[in-house]
């Protein structure tokens, strides 16, 4: 690779692992939790999702950049990644949606881009040692300062970071006679997108919005996102679950929203050793016994396997991971609530848990329906 691409950089993980490439564009060294994603297509999806704010990405596709990008593809309004990873971008782009190149979209937005890394290598001592933090700078090697930096940036463990990426005013997305109100945890936008496509207006609103302002609206259905962190440092959501599903108005979660849903009827969450990111993950639907394959973007999971969920009497298991067998769906025994880990609105080629936007709006007909 020639030296015209950048200037050496370099990857450093809290355990004193070195990783040498060239960054794209000058930047500050970037500190944040060093993940991985095994998707080989929709980087533009990935570096605008919320759920990876404070998130280094490392791309385990050996080349990406090649559609470019758009302006209709990103979930939100800027990259919200802190830094990526990668071991080839490419340095021409062709689609015809295409409205620039993914590096210097990258670098209007500030984001650390090391190329050159042996990415191959980085992912298996991911897997191996767990996802931990780590900084992106330049020169080749690492400072005692730059050391001490990893060394301060906090763990993702306890941190509630959907306040920090919720909207902080309610807005509108759609139009239509049927009203969802949307938890604002980190929303992607394609939820709003298909809320749409199923006739809903979505009033989207901020992630500490008390249960009572919901209720006055008196909304056929409530959805809650996902989002970054740590879910059960999100507290405040937990109780405003249950008074919204005491009334009897459905509920469906995606992600951190499913991982709430658990926490307000007595589950607990566990982080992973290095979670679920990408396009192709197995999912076995328990009642049907049909096998979905599925987007996931989550470093923490509801604790629990096929047989139930600890603590947590009142939710049944309704989907499992076939890897490593994690809950990936549940639902209340009783009340119209459910919540799924993985992401039906993503688009990486299977849409095979598109139809739970189907089943949630089933429910919001029954509610809607005269006695």
């Amino acid at each position: 690779m020639s030296d015209t691409r950048g200037t050496e950089g370099f990857l450093l993980l809290e355990d004193g692992a070195l990783f040498r490439g060239q960054l794209r564009h000058p930047v500050e060294p970037s500190v944040a939790e060093v993940v991985f994603t095994t998707s080989m297509t929709g980087y533009q999806e990935t570096f605008t999702d919320p759920s990876y704010r404070g998130q280094i990405v490392v791309m385990t596709a050996p080349m990406i950049g090649n559609y470019g990008i758009n302006t209709e593809d990103p979930e939100s309004e800027r990259p919200q990644v802190s830094g990526v990873v990668v071991r080839e971008i490419s340095e021409t782009f062709s689609n015809w949606r295409a409205s620039g190149d993914l590096v210097s979209w990258l670098r209007e937005a500030q984001v650390p881009v090391l190329e050159g890394v042996d990415t191959r290598r980085l992912t298996k001592h991911l897997r191996t040692a767990g996802v931990m933090q780590g900084v992106i700078a330049g020169g080749t090697e690492a400072s005692e300062d730059l050391r001490a930096l990893v060394a301060s940036c906090p763990s993702m463990e306890g941190l509630d970071l959907a306040s920090v990426v919720s909207t902080r005013d309610s807005y509108e997305w759609g139009t239509g006679d049927c009203e969802i109100v949307a938890y604002d945890y980190g929303i992607k936008r394609n939820i709003l997108r298909l809320f749409e496509g199923q006739g809903c207006r979505v009033t989207v609103v901020p992630a500490d919005t008390p249960a009572a302002a919901v209720l006055e609206r008196n909304p056929s259905g409530v959805f809650l996102s996902n989002g970054p962190g740590d879910p059960a440092a999100v507290e405040y959501a937990q109780r405003t679950v249950r008074e919204i599903a005491e009334q009897g108005v459905p509920v469906f979660g995606i992600c951190l929203g499913h991982q709430i849903i658990g926490l307000a009827y007595g589950a607990r969450t566990v982080k992973m050793p290095f979670g679920h990111r990408g396009g192709n993950h197995p999912v076995r639907d328990v009642a049907s016994g049909r096998v979905l394959i599925t987007s996931q973007n989550h470093g923490f999971a509801v604790e629990g396997s096929e047989k139930g969920i600890p603590g947590a009497p009142d939710l049944e298991v309704t989907h499992v991971n076939l890897n490593d067998g994690t809950v990936e769906g549940l639902a209340h025994r009783e009340l119209p609530v459910f919540g799924v880990q993985y992401h039906p609105e993503a688009a990486p080629g299977p849409h095979d848990a598109r139809g739970l936007f189907a089943r949630f709006m089933e429910r919001v007909s029954e509610r809607r329906r005269p006695r």
